[in-house]
């Protein structure tokens, strides 16, 4: 396993050794009295990956996401006998999208478990993802021996540097005794303030038992001056990994830190409600994020009453259809608005980086994150209120405090007749025959009559899934999964997979563009093996349509943005699922509805399907630019 058994690496280990002496001398570098009076149990077959699996169920972890390697077995080994389910998938990010989806939907920490080197660099683009959506993820990555780092062992990388600027926390574990702190500490900060990912290096050396590593450390008895310091230092090295392992430790969760707002803080926001004609709220995903239930923060937002716009994870806070809610026209509402509350929303691009707000309105923003509370406030706005600390519990307090309030009826009826109006022309255009194959938003429409009141919906593309956000309607709070500020495409697979694990009586519905279904339909495979019937339904139209909008007219040129009308149904077939299509044939709501209704029977019946929708050009989001 380790390769020090090689005569030509004596020399460099004695060396090595001579250096470790001094510096354990000095430093305490292999903790020898800790070592004395907590020796290692040499014949124990008890691993560091059950310790792992341990601290996990104490957190109450139900699955690990993971893509099998030689250097997590012990983890996995672990969990399978701790009851965790392990859910293996066709690629790591597909893992960590699926952990991610879990912890949004479940309000605990997703966790995923990759192999060293190309299995930890897989993931970097989900676990960045994760981050910008404020997701609590814990990755597990297994690592060289602590020893051989830097020498050329297999998978071999600097791990830590690499998730440095996309995690909350990085660490690696040395040493057996301290896997229960460092996951501890690790899981109480994915949750605490801002949430995120975290990551946990362990080392292969960590996690197999004392008789393997000691063998594979190339400890030869006798031998001369050479071959003996070489042996001394080794078998002190694998002693301070082993010395008190199996002492009992807690393995239950430490209390996350969650920032709170103060009482002047929610006057001040109660008196500026008060005194607003036009009050606006825009919600975004941080509403969701515990320890706020969802149905706790739709309660207090209907007790405000303050019309308002649900973006990200936020979307179905309030239902099908609510009276405050608002789904068009938002930059003319912004621009009238004399009060924003930025609860959880972010003054990026989405918000063209706070250039929407009225120049004239007061503005109220929460978050928990100081650097997202203040994004671009030196540049296109500037806040009234400032409040760094968790939504939920800002609207809950802000609630209490104005139980006497309500909205100007004509404000909210304005925004709601306007509002209305261009639903109506959406749907007209719904209605309009295509050039070729079926309309997207026809398809959509039918899609948005057929959906269950359990329906959850995962989004993964670009000019289909853009069309999706203005006509399919989320049912309920925490019933919409999209990847985030990232934007990032191939979330889909992964998102679903943990969609119908954390809430297996849902109709999960991944809707899909046809660019993005590339990079994770292998996983109908996974729905297939581990039973997690999705439907996904594919808006084919053969090309990258989101990107083409805009370089066609510019530059005159399509290149890299065609596409085939690919059969993606008998793909899914291929992976153990069903394949369905809609073509222009469908070309009528009965036949949509048919179709449509034949994947939520077959999805009942335990298959995932995959509905391959031929779609034709909409001018529906013409003039759109995608950066």
């Amino acid at each position: 396993m380790y390769g020090l058994d090689d005569p030509a690496l004596a020399f460099t280990f004695l060396g090595t050794a001579l250096v470790g002496v001094c510096t354990g001398l000095l430093f305490n570098r292999f903790r020898l009295l800790y070592i004395w009076t907590h020796p290692p149990d040499a014949e124990s077959p008890r691993t560091g990956g059950e310790l792992v699996a341990e601290v996990l169920k104490g957190h109450g972890v139900e699955y690990i996401f993971t893509l099998v390697g030689g250097h997590i077995s012990p983890i996995l080994a672990g969990a399978e006998r701790q009851g965790i389910r392990v859910v293996d998938t066709r690629h790591e990010a597909s893992a960590v999208f699926a952990a991610d989806a879990v912890a949004r939907l479940s309000g605990t920490v997703g966790v995923a478990a990759v192999t060293a080197g190309p299995g930890v660099t897989n993931t970097v683009t989900a676990v960045k993802n994760a981050q910008l959506a404020e997701s609590p993820v814990l990755l597990l990555g297994g690592a060289a021996a602590s020893i051989l780092k830097g020498r050329g062992a297999l998978q071999d990388i600097d791990q830590l540097s690499l998730f440095a600027s996309v995690c909350k926390h990085t660490c690696t574990v040395t040493s057996v005794r301290d896997v229960a702190p460092a996951l501890r500490r690790a899981l109480q900060l994915a949750q605490s303030g801002t949430p995120g990912p975290v990551f946990v290096e362990l080392p292969i050396d960590v996690l197999y038992p004392y008789r393997l590593v000691h063998r594979e450390m190339g400890i030869k008895p006798g031998g001369g001056p050479v071959q003996r310091a070489v042996n001394w230092y080794l078998q002190n090295y694998v002693d301070n990994i082993f010395a008190g392992a199996w002492e009992p430790r807690p393995v239950t969760p430490l209390p996350p830190s969650v920032p709170q707002p103060s009482e002047a803080q929610v006057r001040r926001a109660a008196d500026l409600l008060r005194a607003a004609r036009r009050p606006l709220l825009l919600v975004g995903s941080g509403a969701t994020a515990p320890p706020m239930a969802a149905a706790d923060t739709r309660r207090h937002i209907e007790s405000l009453g303050v019309p308002c716009y649900l973006a990200g994870m936020a979307r179905g806070l309030l239902g099908r259809r609510s009276r405050l809610q608002l789904r068009q026209e938002r930059r003319a509402a912004l621009q009238e608005a004399d009060l924003i509350v930025l609860a959880g929303a972010v003054c990026d691009f989405r918000l063209s980086y706070g250039r929407a707000l009225g120049r004239r309105a007061r503005i109220v923003a929460v978050h928990r994150s100081r650097e997202q509370l203040m994004r671009n406030a030196d540049l296109f706005w500037k806040p009234t209120l400032a409040v760094q600390a968790d939504v939920g519990s800002f609207l809950r307090e802000v609630a209490a405090e104005l139980t006497d309030y309500a909205t100007d009826p004509a404000w909210l009826a304005t925004l709601r007749a306007r509002d209305d109006d261009k639903e109506e022309r959406n749907a007209e255009m719904a209605r309009q025959p295509a050039t070729e194959h079926l309309n997207p938003l026809r398809v959509l429409a039918r899609l948005e009559q057929q959906l269950p009141a359990d329906a959850l919906l995962v989004v993964d593309g670009g000019d289909f899934v853009a069309s999706a956000a203005y006509v399919l309607r989320p049912r309920a709070p925490l019933a919409w999964l999209d990847p985030g500020a990232f934007g990032t495409l191939g979330v889909g697979g992964g998102f679903a997979l943990g969609a119908k694990l954390a809430r297996p009586d849902a109709e999960v519905w991944l809707v899909y563009g046809d660019g993005s279904c590339g990079y994770s339909v292998a996983e109908f495979d996974t729905f297939t093996r581990h039973r997690t019937p999705v439907i996904a339904l594919v808006g084919n139209d053969a090309g990258w349509t989101q990107i083409a909008r805009e370089q066609v007219p510019m530059f005159g040129t399509d290149v890299a943005c065609r596409l085939a009308h690919c059969r993606y149904d008998q793909v899914a077939e291929g992976y153990g699922g069903r394949g369905l299509t809609l073509t222009g044939d469908h070309d009528d709501d009965d036949a949509i509805d048919t179709v449509l209704r034949r994947a939520q029977a077959l999805a009942r019946q335990g298959h995932s399907v995959l509905v391959n929708a031929l779609i034709g050009s909409s001018k529906f989001r013409e003039g759109s630019i995608s950066v």
